[in-house]
């Protein structure tokens, strides 16, 4: 669409250029007539003769602005000027230095070997053809702008259709076995000697409930409250934190205050759990990760910081996008999920705030206070 867009401006910019050209050079012949119509008035010598051809001639010019300037630089006649300025010697002055930019003068001697300079430029229409490529290329431009939104639109609509209803069935098909699963803990719970390992399995039974209603909350509109973001971000990282090697250190600065945001708790924990996996991917089995919570006047910003391999320029663009994944193992979901809960759901902001490769990166996250 680009391309035809292009093409299409490059051929209206050529015809138009050709054309004005054209009329160009015969505005000059029409100038030059109306010129020697002109010298010919200086002429007459008998009155009885009939000179209505050439009094036609110097009417018959009706679009282009000329001006007869005398050896002596006075403007003695005009034409086809602004009649409402025409008053003001200002203006055609103005008009004078106008016509001496665009065009070289025809000069014609009359009695006495004095000299007259007629002086022009473009007529109206020609002025207005000179614009008319360019505001061909403005509406071609909108066009593909607006054939560009409304696909993007239209895809972007698509997209969310297609998440909502994988994580809406990611759901119900995890439901159907945890209730399955749910009765199973509740006979070992009646049994002696099973205790323990029914709490254990009671409390990954929690956690898929957890992820269960992460997935069923994806496509509608989630509850928001307001909460401490600092102990929300203290939940999540505890919980990452014991399930991964003690290899990493990690480290975590909050306010000595609370700060109180309107968040769902549940899609907000996923969030930073998904940025804190995404940075132990990034370390590739040892290194620190630090999380720093700053408030900045009505906004909350919320670092993750790691020491991996980091981003080149071209991947900080990209790591957000669905599908785009820069390790062997992975559909590219984490990251896009994440900008999703906090763009869409939290009116907030997620990017790479810096990597360097070697150095590791840091992704922010900024929302607004409650």
């Amino acid at each position: 669409m680009l391309i035809s867009a292009l093409c299409i401006g490059t051929a209206t910019l050529w015809y138009t250029n050709s054309l004005v050209k054209e009329l160009r050079i015969e505005e000059r012949t029409k100038v030059n007539i109306w010129a020697k119509a002109t010298k010919q008035t200086t002429k007459i010598e008998d009155l009885g003769e009939d000179v209505s051809f050439i009094f036609e001639v110097i009417k018959h010019n009706t679009t282009i602005p000329v001006m007869l300037i005398d050896d002596q630089g006075n403007i003695n006649y005009y034409k086809n000027l602004n009649p409402y300025k025409v008053k003001d010697s200002d203006y055609l002055q103005r008009q004078l230095e106008l016509m001496k930019q665009s065009h070289e003068p025809i000069v014609f001697e009359y009695a006495d070997g004095k000299k007259n300079s007629i002086y022009y430029r473009d007529s109206i229409l020609l002025t207005r053809l000179q614009y008319f490529p360019f505001v061909i290329l403005l509406v071609v431009a909108l066009f593909v702008l607006i054939a560009y939104l409304a696909f993007n639109s239209t895809r972007n609509a698509e997209q969310n259709k297609v998440w909502a209803g994988m994580a809406r069935e990611t759901a119900h098909q995890i439901g159907t076995p945890l209730s399955s699963m749910m009765g199973w803990v509740a006979l070992l719970q009646q049994k002696e000697g099973n205790e323990d390992v029914a709490i254990e399995m009671n409390k990954d039974i929690l956690r898929l409930q957890t992820i269960a209603e992460r997935f069923s909350k994806i496509g509608s509109q989630p509850v928001l409250e307001i909460l401490d973001l600092n102990k929300i971000v203290s939940r999540s990282v505890n919980y990452i934190k014991d399930r991964s090697s003690s290899k990493i250190d990690y480290s975590v600065e909050l306010p000595s205050e609370p700060i109180m945001v309107a968040l769902n708790p549940q899609l907000f924990e996923w969030v930073v759990e998904n940025l804190l996996r995404n940075a132990i991917d990034a370390l590739t089995g040892a290194g620190a990760i630090k999380v720093v919570v700053a408030s900045q006047g009505q906004k909350v910003s919320l670092d993750v910081i790691d020491t991996g391999k980091g981003l080149r320029s071209s991947q900080m663009k990209q790591v957000f996008d669905p599908g785009y994944t820069t390790k062997k193992r992975g559909w590219g979901l984490g990251l896009s999920l994440v900008k999703r809960i906090v763009k869409d759901y939290h009116q907030g902001q997620v990017f790479v705030q810096r990597s360097e490769l070697g150095k590791g990166s840091t992704f922010r996250i900024t929302l607004t206070k409650a």
